[in-house]
Protein backbone atom coordinates (compact mmCIF):
# COMPACT_ATOMS: atom_id res chain seq x y z
CA UNK A 1 0.00 0.00 0.00
CA UNK A 2 1.53 3.68 -1.08
CA UNK A 3 2.36 5.12 2.04
CA UNK A 4 0.67 8.77 2.62
CA UNK A 5 3.04 11.99 1.79
CA UNK A 6 2.81 15.69 2.37
CA UNK A 7 4.96 18.56 2.15
CA UNK A 8 5.19 21.17 5.22
CA UNK A 9 6.75 24.61 4.18
CA UNK A 10 7.40 26.73 6.96
CA UNK A 11 7.40 30.57 5.69
CA UNK A 12 7.94 33.71 7.82
CA UNK A 13 6.03 37.18 6.92
CA UNK A 14 7.30 38.07 3.92
CA UNK A 15 7.72 42.10 5.43
CA UNK A 16 10.09 40.51 8.29
CA UNK A 17 11.67 37.64 5.12
CA UNK A 18 15.54 38.04 4.04
CA UNK A 19 16.57 40.55 6.85
CA UNK A 20 20.37 39.10 5.92
CA UNK A 21 19.86 40.59 2.68
CA UNK A 22 19.22 43.97 3.56
CA UNK A 23 22.23 45.67 2.78
CA UNK A 24 21.87 44.63 -0.91
CA UNK A 25 18.49 44.40 -1.10
CA UNK A 26 15.67 46.96 -0.30
CA UNK A 27 11.95 45.92 1.50
CA UNK A 28 10.10 45.87 -0.84
CA UNK A 29 12.53 43.53 -3.29
CA UNK A 30 13.27 41.08 0.09
CA UNK A 31 9.67 40.96 -0.38
CA UNK A 32 9.11 40.17 -3.56
CA UNK A 33 11.58 37.80 -3.21
CA UNK A 34 10.03 35.88 -0.05
CA UNK A 35 7.27 35.75 -2.18
CA UNK A 36 9.13 34.42 -5.53
CA UNK A 37 11.20 31.38 -3.38
CA UNK A 38 8.47 30.53 -1.37
CA UNK A 39 6.29 29.79 -4.14
CA UNK A 40 8.74 27.65 -6.31
CA UNK A 41 9.00 25.42 -3.08
CA UNK A 42 5.38 25.33 -3.26
CA UNK A 43 4.85 24.28 -6.94
CA UNK A 44 7.82 22.10 -6.30
CA UNK A 45 5.73 19.81 -4.35
CA UNK A 46 4.39 17.96 -7.12
CA UNK A 47 2.15 15.35 -6.19
CA UNK A 48 2.53 15.85 -2.67
CA UNK A 49 -0.01 17.56 -1.11
CA UNK A 50 1.64 20.79 0.65
CA UNK A 51 0.80 23.01 3.37
CA UNK A 52 2.25 26.01 5.24
CA UNK A 53 2.92 26.79 8.48
CA UNK A 54 2.42 30.45 9.37
CA UNK A 55 1.30 33.62 11.60
CA UNK A 56 0.72 35.88 9.04
CA UNK A 57 -2.38 36.46 7.18
CA UNK A 58 -0.60 37.75 4.19
CA UNK A 59 1.68 34.18 3.90
CA UNK A 60 -1.60 32.43 4.27
CA UNK A 61 -3.69 34.33 1.65
CA UNK A 62 -0.72 33.38 -0.43
CA UNK A 63 -0.29 30.01 0.50
CA UNK A 64 -3.47 29.63 -0.31
CA UNK A 65 -3.64 30.91 -3.47
CA UNK A 66 -1.18 28.63 -5.04
CA UNK A 67 -3.90 25.79 -3.37
CA UNK A 68 -1.82 24.95 -0.27
CA UNK A 69 -3.19 24.15 3.21
CA UNK A 70 -2.61 26.75 6.02
CA UNK A 71 -1.88 25.75 9.71
CA UNK A 72 -2.15 28.57 11.42
CA UNK A 73 0.95 28.49 13.91
CA UNK A 74 1.14 31.97 15.92
CA UNK A 75 3.82 32.35 18.59
CA UNK A 76 5.23 29.12 17.96
CA UNK A 77 8.59 30.05 16.32
CA UNK A 78 10.17 28.11 13.12
CA UNK A 79 10.62 25.19 15.56
CA UNK A 80 7.28 25.12 17.33
CA UNK A 81 5.58 25.67 14.20
CA UNK A 82 7.09 22.76 11.91
CA UNK A 83 6.46 20.90 15.11
CA UNK A 84 2.34 21.35 15.14
CA UNK A 85 2.45 21.18 11.61
CA UNK A 86 3.94 17.37 11.17
CA UNK A 87 1.69 17.01 14.13
CA UNK A 88 -1.16 18.00 12.24
CA UNK A 89 -0.72 16.47 8.83
CA UNK A 90 -0.37 12.87 11.00
CA UNK A 91 -3.78 13.44 12.77
CA UNK A 92 -4.66 14.33 9.09
CA UNK A 93 -3.46 11.04 7.33
CA UNK A 94 0.20 11.56 6.67
CA UNK A 95 2.69 8.78 6.91
CA UNK A 96 5.71 10.71 6.29
CA UNK A 97 6.36 14.33 5.83
CA UNK A 98 8.87 16.42 4.23
CA UNK A 99 9.79 19.81 5.46
CA UNK A 100 10.92 22.28 3.07
CA UNK A 101 12.32 25.50 3.68
CA UNK A 102 10.70 28.58 1.74
CA UNK A 103 14.15 29.76 0.41
CA UNK A 104 15.28 27.24 -2.46
CA UNK A 105 15.55 28.57 -5.41
CA UNK A 106 16.48 25.00 -7.22
CA UNK A 107 13.87 23.16 -5.51
CA UNK A 108 12.31 21.30 -8.17
CA UNK A 109 10.93 18.11 -6.68
CA UNK A 110 10.68 16.43 -2.81
CA UNK A 111 9.25 13.12 -3.99
CA UNK A 112 12.98 11.14 -3.69
CA UNK A 113 13.05 12.05 0.15
CA UNK A 114 9.72 10.00 1.13
CA UNK A 115 9.64 6.65 1.07
CA UNK A 116 6.61 6.22 -1.57
CA UNK A 117 5.85 2.26 -0.07
CA UNK A 118 4.72 1.67 3.73
CA UNK A 119 6.33 -1.18 4.96
CA UNK A 120 8.83 -0.91 7.56
CA UNK A 121 11.48 1.21 6.15
CA UNK A 122 9.18 4.00 5.09
CA UNK A 123 8.06 4.34 8.59
CA UNK A 124 11.66 4.53 10.54
CA UNK A 125 14.32 6.87 8.05
CA UNK A 126 14.87 10.29 8.42
CA UNK A 127 16.29 12.14 5.39
CA UNK A 128 17.93 14.94 5.85
CA UNK A 129 19.53 17.60 3.38
CA UNK A 130 22.17 19.98 4.43
CA UNK A 131 22.90 23.15 3.47
CA UNK A 132 25.82 23.69 1.71
CA UNK A 133 28.22 23.61 4.42
CA UNK A 134 26.59 20.89 6.84
CA UNK A 135 25.21 23.23 9.80
CA UNK A 136 21.11 24.07 8.02
CA UNK A 137 18.81 21.59 7.75
CA UNK A 138 17.17 23.15 4.61
CA UNK A 139 15.12 19.75 3.61
CA UNK A 140 13.62 16.74 6.20
CA UNK A 141 11.85 14.45 5.40
CA UNK A 142 10.26 12.39 8.71
CA UNK A 143 7.78 9.63 9.75
CA UNK A 144 5.02 11.89 10.81
CA UNK A 145 4.00 9.62 13.81
CA UNK A 146 7.81 9.73 15.71
CA UNK A 147 7.45 12.56 17.74
CA UNK A 148 10.09 13.88 16.14
CA UNK A 149 11.18 17.48 17.95
CA UNK A 150 12.49 19.90 15.02
CA UNK A 151 15.53 22.33 16.42
CA UNK A 152 16.34 24.89 14.19
CA UNK A 153 18.93 27.67 14.00
CA UNK A 154 22.51 27.48 13.00
CA UNK A 155 23.74 23.69 13.49
CA UNK A 156 20.72 22.10 13.17
CA UNK A 157 21.68 19.78 10.58
CA UNK A 158 24.06 17.96 13.49
CA UNK A 159 20.91 18.73 15.90
CA UNK A 160 18.51 16.53 13.87
CA UNK A 161 20.86 13.69 13.30
CA UNK A 162 20.82 13.35 17.12
CA UNK A 163 17.14 13.69 17.56
CA UNK A 164 17.16 10.83 15.01
CA UNK A 165 19.38 8.88 16.91
CA UNK A 166 17.53 9.63 20.19
CA UNK A 167 14.53 8.14 18.19
CA UNK A 168 16.36 4.79 16.83
CA UNK A 169 15.40 5.88 13.41
CA UNK A 170 17.47 4.94 10.66
CA UNK A 171 19.31 8.11 9.08
CA UNK A 172 19.49 8.96 4.88
CA UNK A 173 21.94 12.12 4.52
CA UNK A 174 20.74 13.19 0.86
CA UNK A 175 23.45 15.44 -0.58
CA UNK A 176 21.55 16.91 -3.25
CA UNK A 177 23.34 20.36 -4.86
CA UNK A 178 19.36 21.74 -5.52
CA UNK A 179 17.77 21.26 -2.34
CA UNK A 180 21.43 22.55 -0.36
CA UNK A 181 21.02 25.60 -2.41
CA UNK A 182 19.27 28.32 -0.75
CA UNK A 183 19.30 32.34 -0.15
CA UNK A 184 20.22 33.30 3.07
CA UNK A 185 23.20 35.59 2.29
CA UNK A 186 24.15 38.26 -0.28
CA UNK A 187 26.79 36.00 -1.79
CA UNK A 188 24.33 33.71 -2.20
CA UNK A 189 21.63 35.92 -4.87
CA UNK A 190 23.89 34.72 -7.34
CA UNK A 191 22.02 31.54 -7.45
CA UNK A 192 19.23 33.16 -8.96
CA UNK A 193 21.21 33.94 -11.76
CA UNK A 194 22.19 30.46 -12.62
Amino acid sequence: MAAVRALLVPVKAFRDAKLRLAAVLPAEERRRLSRELAAGVIRAAGPLPASVVCDDHEVAAFAESLGAGVIWTPGLGLSGAVGAGVARLCSDGADVVVVAHADLPRARTFEHLAPARRHERAQAVVSIVPDRVFQGTNVIAVPAAAGFRFSYGRGSFHRHLEEARRLSLAIEVVEDADLSADVDLPADLALLRR
